[in-house]
């Protein structure tokens, strides 16, 4: 009698058993593709690359401001008054200053020092030293993500400098910021769902803008 009343409560207790060892596969499992996820090398690899390009975008824009605070005027300027708009264009040594007589001469340049050898005309500057002439090889160069600055119209609007996401979670940063629909009146629109050939802003179409 008491063998048959304690085989049924064996049941019973090794049931719970196989439940819970159930739940425990399951939330292995689960963590297991979450880590598998978080480890992933191809994603790891364009994380860093986009936390190196927002680096980069952030020195760029304080150099920028600082040349502003200055001059009165941004690196693309010759004088206080000219015009503030820049539009979209690559943060390299063709990006040209917009007013003579600098014309000739890169805005990379006039932020960090004009090298010997120089062929082109700064009129006489020899730039302000906000960047190191290495950084500015480092965007002259083909090997990290181009970085992109925009300007709209008027003096005290925000200088954006922007760049395509490689990594899923800076995609999804940039689509979430664009989907807030708070983003500011000065806002590059090249930035936003941008969709041409040559995929500029990657293959969501949203650019990461600081700032």
């Amino acid at each position: 009698m008491k063998i048959k009343s304690f085989c049924p409560r064996l049941r019973k207790q090794l049931g719970f058993t196989m439940i819970e060892l159930l739940i425990v596969i399951a939330i292995l499992g689960i963590l297991a593709v979450a880590v598998l996820s978080a480890i992933n090398p191809i994603e790891q690899i364009n994380r860093g690359r986009d936390t190196g390009s927002r680096s980069d975008a952030e020195q760029l824009i304080s150099a920028i401001d600082r040349f502003y605070a200055m001059t009165g005027y941004y690196p693309w300027n010759a004088a206080v008054g000219d015009p503030a708009t820049v539009a979209w264009t690559e943060a390299d040594t063709t990006f040209l200053a917009l007013q003579a007589p600098l014309l000739a001469c890169p805005i990379l340049y006039r932020l960090s020092e004009v090298p010997a050898g120089f062929a082109g005309d700064c009129n006489n500057e020899p730039g302000t030293q906000e960047l190191k002439l290495g950084f500015v090889s480092k965007l002259d160069g083909t090997a990290d993500n181009p970085l992109y600055v925009y300007h709209a119209a008027n003096a005290y609007d925000s200088t954006y400098v922007c760049f395509a996401p490689q990594s899923n979670a800076f995609q999804q940063e940039a689509a979430e910021r664009v989907s807030s629909g708070t983003l500011p009146g000065d806002y590059p629109p090249t930035g936003v769902g941008y969709a041409r050939t040559d995929d500029i802003c990657g293959p969501e179409g949203n650019c990461i803008c600081l700032p």
